[in-house]
């Protein structure tokens, strides 16, 4: 009886504690998508409203004005997102590769230069050639003006993400590797086969920090790409809030009547385009973070 008792009591508290977690992750997530839904609503919402009532949840005058004239112009959207989406895939396949191999050689401790090669890495967070030395590279010898490499190829190594996946690969015990030899495997097999399949959670989770530091980026558009027809998302976003800024100062300064654009609404509206996309891919990658690293990995 008194077993049954204690029995009772623990799964009183279980579910209370269940209940009361619950709770708190639902509340916690709410005030987490209440910036967002702020965002879609003010979006949504008359400049005058805005002015008048400030932001809210609720539109007080709905209107679709700053998305119809972000989208006036459906075709060079559609190219934009097009170049995004295509430099942000493949950038970030090509930057996870080069950051796990050289993360991965960097952390076996057979490889003799590994710590000349680590000082290299962590020498250029320190000190750099400068911009316009970059800007030659690219431009002069690389030749790589109005293309797309250059949107690719500076974001391609992060010294703080090899930094981690070296990290990573030094806690693998070495008795995996160590097996895959004796039974005749090389090193690329071990690094595909061993070693990437051990580190799937990290690696998820630079491929996310990829994904945003690819989709994201206007700087370097701003640099290397003149060809409208080239420019990524939020360079095209970024030239077009530019540009209404720059026609109401105009017409203001001529003394002319100013431009009516909702540019409040429209840099909102911009937004809530821009950041879509990840949106709605980060749950796909969300379960990825919560899994072992190395589970089950070590023979018995």
């Amino acid at each position: 009886m008194i077993a049954r008792k204690k029995l009772l009591d623990l799964s009183f508290s279980s579910l209370a504690f269940q209940i009361l977690g619950r709770l708190v992750l639902g509340i916690t997530a709410i005030i987490c998508l209440l910036p967002f839904l702020l965002m879609v609503s003010s979006s949504l919402t008359t400049p005058k409203a805005i002015a008048r009532f400030g932001f809210r949840l609720i539109p007080r005058e709905f209107t679709t004005e700053a998305y119809r004239l972000l989208f006036r112009n459906g075709i060079a959207v559609s190219r934009a997102y097009g170049v995004s989406v295509f430099v942000t895939a493949i950038g970030s396949f090509l930057g996870l590769m080069v950051i796990s191999m050289a993360a991965y050689a960097i952390s076996r401790p057979y490889f003799s230069y590994r710590n000349q090669v680590s000082f290299y890495f962590y020498f250029t967070t320190l000190f750099s050639g400068g911009l316009l030395s970059v800007y030659i590279l690219f431009v002069r010898y690389l030749n790589l003006k109005n293309n797309l490499m250059s949107l690719i190829l500076p974001l391609v190594v992060n010294v703080l993400y090899i930094l981690i996946m070296r990290n990573l690969f030094s806690t693998i015990s070495s008795s995996i590797f160590e097996s895959a030899k004796i039974d005749g495997a090389g090193e690329l097999v071990i690094f595909f086969c061993l070693a990437l399949p051990l580190s799937g959670s990290t690696l998820a989770t630079i491929g996310l920090f990829l994904v945003l530091d690819y989709w994201n980026d206007w700087y370097n558009a701003m640099l290397y790409i003149s060809d409208h027809r080239m420019f990524p998302l939020q360079y095209m976003l970024y030239n077009m809030l530019t540009t209404t800024d720059a026609l109401r100062r105009i017409s203001s300064a001529a003394g002319m009547s100013v431009i009516k654009i909702p540019s409040k609404s429209l840099r909102l509206a911009m937004a809530v385009v821009a950041a879509g996309p990840v949106l709605f891919a980060y749950p796909f990658v969300q379960k990825f973070f919560v899994k072992g690293v190395h589970i089950g990995a070590v023979k018995g």
